[in-house]
């Protein structure tokens, strides 16, 4: 159906459109209206002009000639568009539409304003001409091509109509001439609407002659403009002013629509809101705001906040304290007195919140407000507020905003933050240093939570206990709260140079050659020949291996006969012992092949950090795994992930500390941010070379979910292992396992005791992830605990890679990161009683306290004696000097 329509108009004024092929068929004749003067794009001439429908809209539409704009993807071919059709619109008379099967239509569009997600519906847009001429068919072909939903209009009444009824996001009104309407009229008439503030209007102008000069645009703009469009009738021009308005202000106006919602939620909030601008100016209050505090909201829009009346109640310096915080753009929560316009004083709990606009500056600052009932008017008003929603619900449920008993985790009775004691002021000014602290603290963290309880402890204490107490949050501020503090560095070099080399971060500045260790870190596979299955080990390895189950067990004789591989054999075993290849559902030749590509990872020229030590830390695990209370705590799951971590959790080890590496710059340090590098690492690389061949990838068959799981309890025990955490790890294991089960056995032992602690640490993940940290951090360090024969020469090993440090250091000029460790003047001894005392006889009490574990203790105890029956002797080696010439 390509050919024109012909027109007919009966004498009563009836216009009926027929297309040409279809002349011969009156059924097929549509009635389209009652006589118009112009029908967009149909000139017709009838008596009946009366009756002309004011609004068209249109969907779709013959192709204008191709001369009017250059051919497009989207547009149609001509006589593409349907038949036409009788219908209604905007509720003022008849309407002309075209179906829509020439008509491509655009997509919702996907929008995001801050954290909401929207979906925009294609763009409206209503023309509002008098007489249809070529720029009216600009615009119409313009939103034809680019997928819009267009209305045209006539009159200032039919436009405002239709309006009202589509609520357009684009109205193009007609400005060239004021002789059919007046353009501003109808512009004033539609802003004056509510729907309009969304709204982008666009005045069509007439064109400037070369000899006259640019007017301004503020007329329009004062009358309600946003825009103007000097006359243009190309199609393409049309098109390009409408998407860029759609882009632009269209999509902007869509978002500021889209913030109702916020407002709306923000009205139903049961929590006090209050915006101010940046210079405290209250721009906004929700309705709980004005029922706690007993205002209107017309009292309070365009106030500061210093007109309003204070509370005498809190500190005289809280208010310049809280300003300190917040203009640093950080966010401020703590208790507060304020004071309702009737006078009365309540506490509240708040929160501050800067919020950054334009030019990256503060421009509004949030508080949430929500009481806290302690004090009489407190309690009063929750009464009342209660009251008040019992009477409108019918109902005995409370107002969720003024419960006395609130279900969030709030800190205790904080009414101490700002003294309420009459008695005391001088104490009150001189505890202000703390209570500052405090308000910059996070309210819901159990750290606030103590501090605000020491916090309410001072209020009616004597001057002495309250300084005291002072001093006590002093220390809670600190970051360090679970390392302890070491004397002066001349008390004790040795014990300071090790627990510095081993705890900090290694962030010392450089001086002299900032020479970068740098190391190899390519993938290794090995060739070495290993046993079929464990049944095929040769008999002097088996031989070896029968006495691996007892703590007693000689690593190093496991060394010599396997040629410094001492981790398959070993790793055979004991994986088999745990049924970790079932467990993992892999053949015991992809065991084989992962352990031997993971013992092949670690640097056999380290003294220390081998593939002996890894045995010798899978070795310990195995053991600890095998103890009753472990046992017993444990799913098989953290068994074998425990016994996996153990495995890789030095590989590829340089042979130099996490210090050496970060004065170094190396390049394992860059990669992981001077945190945690050498950890992070074994991880990573055991994982990538688990993963590369499917020979060795042992997680190749479990499920998503279980190697997940795995994976994340790996990754957690080898971190556990990096010292900086060590008195964390040491006392969170003390204060969650140690001491409830000390209070369950004491429990035990006591008539009518109360004590309920029989919690399986099964049932407590948390405790299960202490459990397991505390487990492959004292196998990792258990040299101090193994027979006299075997620490002395794990000793003497950690000592000689120090020492190696030591020396590169001095020769690439960086920070010696352990000085004592110089091996021409070094005592080994004292280093050992060092570390026995700083790191190993608290955590393996508390080790042995849950596992049970007399022989280590003994064999500690033992080896103790003996480090310090040479420091006593003033020998510096590993041995007496009688058991060297020996």
């Amino acid at each position: 159906m390509g050919c024109a329509p012909s027109i007919h108009v009966s004498q009563s004024g009836v216009i009926y459109c027929r297309d040409s092929d279809e002349s011969n068929s009156p059924h097929q004749t549509t009635t389209i209206s009652q006589g118009t003067s112009t029908l967009h794009g149909l000139f017709i001439k009838t008596d009946a002009a009366d009756s002309i429908p004011s609004v068209l809209s249109y969907q779709g539409r013959q192709t204008p000639p191709p001369s009017s704009f250059p051919r497009h993807k989207d547009c149609r071919e001509p006589g593409a568009s349907g038949r036409t059709r009788a219908s209604r619109c905007c509720g003022v008379g008849a309407e002309t539409q075209t179906s829509n099967a020439g008509v491509q239509q655009a997509s919702a569009t996907e929008i995001q304003i801050g954290p909401m997600r929207l979906t925009q519906d294609p763009i409206q847009v209503l023309l509002i001409f008098a007489k249809e001429d070529s720029q009216s068919d600009g615009f119409w072909w313009a939103c034809d091509r680019a997928g819009y939903r267009c209305n045209i209009a006539r009159t200032p009444e039919s436009a405002l109509g239709c309006f009202l009824d589509k609520h357009q996001e684009i109205i193009v009104i007609d400005h060239r001439s004021s002789r059919y309407f007046d353009a501003e009229d109808i512009c004033r008439s539609i802003r004056a609407t509510k729907p309009s503030e969304h709204t982008v209007i666009l005045a069509v102008v007439p064109p400037i002659s070369a000899d006259q000069e640019e007017t301004s645009v503020l007329p329009l703009l004062n009358a309600g403009f946003d825009r103007q469009f000097m006359e243009n009738s190309n199609v393409t021009a049309c098109y390009n002013e409408l998407v860029q308005i759609e882009r632009g202000e269209a999509r902007s106006q869509f978002k500021l629509r889209a913030c109702n919602a916020v407002f709306t939620a923000l009205d139903h909030c049961q929590e006090a809101v209050e915006i101010t601008s940046e210079d405290h100016v209250i721009q906004y209050v929700n309705p709980a705001f004005e029922e706690m505090m007993g205002y209107e909201k017309g009292e309070l829009i365009g106030k500061e906040l210093t007109e309003l009346t204070k509370s005498d109640k809190n500190n005289v310096d809280l208010l310049d304290t809280i300003n300190a915080i917040i203009k640093k753009g950080k966010e401020w929560q703590g208790v507060y007195y304020a004071r309702r316009k009737s006078g009365d004083s309540i506490q509240q709990h708040v929160k501050i919140t800067p919020v950054i606009g334009q030019g990256g500056k503060i421009r509004h600052f949030v508080s949430l407000k929500r009481l806290h009932c302690t004090n009489e008017n407190n309690k009063q008003l929750c009464q009342s507020h209660h009251d008040e929603k019992h009477t409108e619900d019918g109902s005995q449920s409370e107002s969720h905003s003024f419960k006395c008993k609130t279900r969030r985790k709030d800190s205790a009775d904080v009414k101490s933050i700002t003294s309420q004691s009459s008695d005391a002021p001088s104490l009150q000014t001189r505890r202000y240093s703390s209570v500052a602290r405090i308000h910059s603290m996070t309210i819901e963290a159990p750290i606030t939570k103590v501090i605000n309880i020491i916090n309410a402890a001072q209020e009616n204490s004597p001057i002495t206990v309250a300084e005291a107490l002072d001093r006590v949050l002093e220390i809670l501020r600190t970051a360090e709260l679970y390392s302890p503090q070491l004397g002066a560095k001349d008390e004790d070099p040795h014990t300071n140079d090790l627990v510095g080399g081993l705890m900090n971060d290694g962030l010392r500045r450089l001086s002299g050659n900032e020479s970068a260790f740098s190391k190899n870190t390519n993938l290794i596979q090995s060739h070495l020949s290993v046993p079929n299955s464990i049944n095929d080990v040769p008999p002097c390895i088996a031989q070896v291996l029968d006495n691996e189950e007892s703590w007693d067990f000689n690593i190093f004789e496991l060394e010599a006969v396997t040629n410094k591989r001492p981790l398959v054999y070993l790793g055979l075993k004991v994986f088999a012992r745990f049924g970790v290849s079932e467990f993992l559902n892999c053949s015991e030749a992809t065991l084989r092949a992962w352990l031997q590509v993971i013992e092949a990872n670690y640097h056999s020229s380290n003294s220390y950090h081998n593939s002996t030590h890894a045995a010798d830390v899978l070795h310990a695990t195995a053991f600890f795994l095998g103890k009753e209370r472990v046992k017993g705590s444990l799913d098989h799951l953290d068994e074998v992930a425990a016994l996996i971590a153990a495995t890789i959790h030095d590989v590829d080890h340089p042979g130099r500390t996490n210090s050496f590496l970060c004065n170094a710059g190396s390049e394992l340090a860059v990669l992981y941010n001077d945190t945690a590098v050498l950890e992070s690492h074994h991880t990573a690389l055991a994982f990538q070379l688990t993963t590369k061949d499917s020979k060795c990838n042992i997680f190749k068959n479990i499920d998503r979910n279980h190697y997940r799981s795995l994976r994340q309890a790996i990754i957690d025990m080898v971190l556990a292992t990096e010292m900086t955490k060590h008195f964390e790890h040491v006392n969170k294991f003390v204060n969650s396992i140690n001491k409830p089960m000390a209070s369950e056995d004491t429990g035990s032992h006591t008539e009518g005791s109360d004590c309920e602690y029989t919690a399986n640490p099964k049932n407590f993940p948390d405790n299960q992830t202490l459990i397991k940290r505390m487990m492959i951090k004292c196998a990792d360090v258990a040299n101090p605990c193994r027979p006299l024969e075997l620490c002395v020469e794990w000793a003497g090993r950690i000592s000689e890679e120090y020492f190696a440090q030591t020396d590169e250091e001095k020769r690439q000029g960086l920070p010696v990161v352990m000085p004592v460790f110089d091996r021409n003047s070094c005592s080994i001894p004292k280093s050992q009683i060092s570390f026995i005392d700083y790191f190993i006889t608290d955590m393996f009490d508390a080790w042995d306290a849950f596992a049970h574990l007399p022989v280590l203790m003994q064999h500690l105890a033992n080896n103790y004696k003996h480090w310090k029956t040479l420091d006593e002797l003033k020998c510096k080696s590993v041995r007496l000097p009688t058991e060297n010439n020996n």
